[in-house]
């Protein structure tokens, strides 16, 4: 099913995306959402696809659990609630905060060594109560730094340097580049600075599906399947109370879903079948409604996925309309994939 040798690098191209949501409002269609959407059946192929599921993009965090597989590989002993935090894009809550200083003091390090942004906590109700107390923007409160504690780690552990843990050529990203280039079964196409000052890898929404895929199909004990389990049993680490992406995985049994910034949402059940989402223009509101449509149309029971049917537009305070998934995301809709054939030019490669 899967290829040991990874092809190409995916097209780099303006992306050819199509419309995957409307804002419904009174009957009307006000807005539409742009996008790509690719859906992989338990055999690996490609069974629905919208839009342009083979250009380089940037998965933004939802390619933490490659991420996190990389450094399990490296020998990282993390386990349960702090393997999920190695994954996470965390709410900066008080229990993400205490298991980025365990991470960190299992290395003999502390906030100090750690080379992300600061910020102030990603979830709007622990923010403010931040801003309400004074505290000021710290590395800890950053939704990343799980998994910069982890990096570090992983380097204490490998004897290898610690203040250019970032550096794309520093031996710890080599190593991750090598697993993302493994897990997706492609080349990268470009490496960037993510927004915590990572590295970052741009693959296919093709690509990160069928990482997603090898990550939940994996046997027990291997290091995908001890990231798969430790981000599902303990999804409030991976993300946080009242997110999303944490009630998407406990509505499905068996579930790995991971976010990312500019509306990138990646899922993929046990038995391999998978799902991933770009929204074009980034925006959040798009991106679980298409994502549970997606799963919908991989074969999820529709009724376990009724909470994720898109936020509620209002008008005058009462319900108007809302968010909703194209009707080409429908069960009953023509299932024939993208079928995109064109070859990228020699300049189009890094």
């Amino acid at each position: 099913m899967y290829s040991s040798f990874p092809a190409e690098a995916p097209f780099v191209r303006e992306p050819r995306h199509v419309p995957v949501a409307h804002l419904v409002r009174g009957g009307l269609i006000e807005g539409v959402h742009h996008g790509s959407v690719v859906v992989l059946g338990a055999d690996g192929r490609v069974s629905f696809g919208l839009g342009d599921t083979e250009a380089a993009f940037y998965p933004r965090s939802a390619l933490k659990p490659v991420q996190a597989v990389a450094m399990v590989r490296a020998g990282l002993p993390l386990e349960g609630d702090l393997l999920s935090l190695a994954a996470a894009s965390h709410s900066g809550e008080e229990r993400h905060l205490a298991g980025t200083r365990r991470i960190l003091e299992l290395a003999g390090l502390t906030e100090d060594d750690l080379r992300n942004v600061p910020d102030l906590p990603f979830d709007p109700v622990v923010r403010d109560a931040w801003v309400r107390e004074g505290r000021l923007p710290s590395r800890l409160a950053q939704n990343c730094s799980g998994k910069h504690a982890a990096m570090l780690y992983t380097c204490r552990l490998n004897g290898w340097s610690l203040d250019d843990y970032l550096d794309p050529a520093h031996p710890l990203q080599q190593a991750i580049a090598e697993i993302v280039e493994d897990l997706t079964g492609q080349r990268v196409a470009r490496v960037t600075v993510d927004g915590c000052g990572a590295p970052l890898f741009a693959v296919s929404l093709h690509g990160l599906a069928r990482a997603a895929a090898r990550i939940t199909t994996a046997v027990p004990g291997t290091p995908e399947a001890r990231v798969a389990d430790a981000m599902r049993e303990h999804a409030e680490m991976a993300s946080g109370s009242g997110r999303d992406v944490a009630a998407l995985m406990r509505a499905v049994p068996g579930l790995l879903a991971k976010d990312g910034f500019e509306g990138v949402q990646v899922a993929a059940l046990p038995d391999g079948r998978a799902v991933a989402v770009k929204i074009a223009d980034g925006a959040n509101r798009a991106r679980i409604p298409v994502a549970a449509a997606a799963l919908v149309r991989a074969g999820v029971d529709a009724s376990r996925l009724t909470e994720f049917s898109g936020e509620v537009l209002l008008g005058g305070g009462r319900p108007v309309g809302g968010v909703r998934p194209v009707h080409a995301l429908a069960p009953d809709a023509d299932p024939r994939p993208d079928s995109d054939t064109e070859r990228p030019s020699v300049t189009a490669r890094r």
